[in-house]
C-alpha cells in the first residue's frame, strides 16, 4: 500500500431551517438583499443540546455505514472544527466514544474554514506513513452559536452542519499531494472570539484575498495532483458565499466541472462546508466513481489547503 483513498462520505444537518424571510423579521435585510450579495437562501440551525459532537457523530456514522466499515476498523479520528465549546475531551474523542471506536488516535484540527482539507491531508500522510489504516475525517461546526443576530452583515451567512469521509489505505494514491499554507499577517480578517464568543470578519478584505490569490494556488493543487483544471469533474470550494465561489471557480479554469453550490441551501458552515458539499455530490451521483475532483478549503487564519481526490 502506498496511497490512500476516500472510501465513503456522509453528512448531517439539523432539522431547523432558517430562511431569508425569517432573517428579514429579525434584522434590517430582505431576501433580495441576501440573495444578491451572498447567494444564500436558507441555512440550518442546531437545536438546543445539538452541538458539534452530535453533528460530527451523525455524519461520521453515515460515512461508516456507506463505506461498509465497523467502528472497530477505525484507528484515527480527526475532527475539523472551530466552534467546539469544551477543550477536553476534544470532539474527536467524544465522537469515538459515541460510535464505539476502540483505541483510536483522536485529534481536533483547528484551522477554521480550511480545517477539513487540512485534516484530510493529515489522514493521507498518516496512512502513507503506516501509522493508521482507516481514518474518519470529519468537518463539523455550529456557526450559528457564535453569530451576532443583530449584525446583518454576518448573520445572513452562517449555518450549522457536518460532513465526514472514511479514508483508507489503497494500492494507489487517490488523494493527491496537498498544497497548503496561510497569509498570517492578514489572519485577523476573520475572527471568532470575545465574550460572548462571536464571529466577525472584514468581508471585503477576505473577498479580495480569496478571488485574487487563491485561483493560482488552486491551479497549483491541480498540477501537483497531475490533473489539468479542464479535466476536473468537480470543484468543491469552501462554501463561503456564492459571490466568492463562482469567480474563484471560473479563474481556476475548471470549465467542465460541476461546481458545488451547497452554500445556497446550507450557508457558510466553516469547517463542515467542504465535506458537506462533497457528500451531497456523491449522494446525488453527480460525479462518476474515480473521477478527479478538486477539494479546496480556505478562510479563517487566511489559510488554505487543497488537493485533487478521486470520487468515491
Amino acid at each position: 500500500m502506498n496511497g490512500s483513498r476516500i472510501v465513503a462520505t456522509g453528512h448531517y444537518q439539523p432539522a431547523k431551517v432558517l430562511t431569508n424571510d425569517d432573517l428579514a423579521a429579525m434584522v434590517d435585510t430582505s431576501d433580495e438583499w441576501i440573495t444578491q450579495r451572498v447567494g444564500i437562501r436558507t441555512r440550518h440551525v442546531s437545536a438546543p443540546g445539538e452541538g458539534v459532537p452530535e453533528l460530527a457523530a451523525n455524519a461520521a456514522a453515515k460515512a461508516l455505514a456507506a463505506g461498509g466499515l465497523d467502528a472497530a476498523d477505525i484507528d484515527l479520528v480527526l475532527v475539523a472544527t472551530c466552534t467546539q465549546l469544551d477543550r477536553a475531551p476534544n470532539v474527536a474523542a467524544i465522537v469515538a466514544a459515541r460510535l464505539g471506536v476502540p483505541g483510536a488516535a483522536v485529534m481536533d484540527v483547528g484551522v477554521s474554514c480550511s480545517g477539513f482539507t487540512h485534516a484530510l491531508a493529515v489522514a493521507d500522510h498518516t496512512i502513507r506513513a503506516g501509522a493508521a489504516r482507516h481514518a474518519l475525517v470529519i468537518g463539523a461546526d455550529t456557526m450559528t452559536a457564535v453569530t451576532d443576530w443583530t449584525d446583518r452583515t454576518t448573520c445572513v451567512l452562517t449555518g450549522d452542519g457536518a460532513g465526514a469521509a472514511v479514508v483508507s489505505a489503497a494500492p494507489a494514491a487517490e488523494i493527491g499531494p496537498v498544497v497548503w499554507g496561510s497569509f498570517p499577517e492578514l489572519g485577523d480578517a476573520v475572527r471568532i472570539g470575545g465574550t460572548p464568543t462571536r464571529f466577525a470578519q472584514e468581508g471585503q478584505a477576505v473577498y479580495r484575498w480569496a478571488t485574487t490569490k487563491l485561483p493560482a494556488i488552486a491551479r497549483q493543487a491541480c498540477e501537483r495532483g497531475g490533473v489539468a483544471p479542464e479535466e476536473l469533474a468537480a470543484v468543491v470550494l469552501h462554501q463561503a458565499n456564492l459571490r466568492m465561489i463562482e469567480p474563484i471557480a471560473e479563474r481556476i479554469g475548471a470549465v467542465n466541472a460541476v461546481v458545488a453550490r451547497d452554500v445556497v441551501d446550507s450557508g457558510n458552515t466553516s469547517g463542515a462546508s467542504v465535506p458537506l458539499a462533497l457528500s451531497k455530490l456523491v449522494e446525488r451521483g453527480q460525479v462518476r466513481r474515480g473521477a478527479p475532483m478538486l477539494l479546496f478549503g480556505f478562510g479563517g487564519n487566511l489559510s488554505y489547503a487543497g488537493m485533487v481526490v478521486r470520487c468515491p
